[in-house]
């Protein structure tokens, strides 16, 4: 029973454009990130709006060079981006 959701990657004028996918709109914003070019101390804003509702969740993200897990596979490299996302509101549209 997966309750995956749908969410509209949208910019500061309203148009629509990427769809991403998740359980939660964090785990949308996370995948979102990772296509980003923010860092912490400029982060991207992420805005999407869950499909079917007027509901646009608003992300701060960026990503950071971190390295690898220690059982990482032979083609993994050393240093990974991983994306972080900070939630800073919901805005409702009309």
């Amino acid at each position: 029973m997966s309750n995956t959701r749908n969410f509209v990657l949208r910019d500061e004028e309203g148009n629509e454009h990427g769809v991403f996918t998740g359980k939660q709109p964090r785990q949308a914003a996370l995948k979102a990130a990772n296509r980003g070019a923010g860092t912490k101390s400029k982060p991207d804003i992420i805005r999407l709006r869950e499909r079917g509702t007027k509901k646009v969740h608003v992300f701060k993200a960026w990503k950071e060079l971190v390295a690898a897990p220690k059982n990482r596979p032979d083609w993994m490299p050393e240093k990974i981006s991983k994306p972080f996302v900070k939630k800073e509101k919901i805005e409702k549209l009309e």
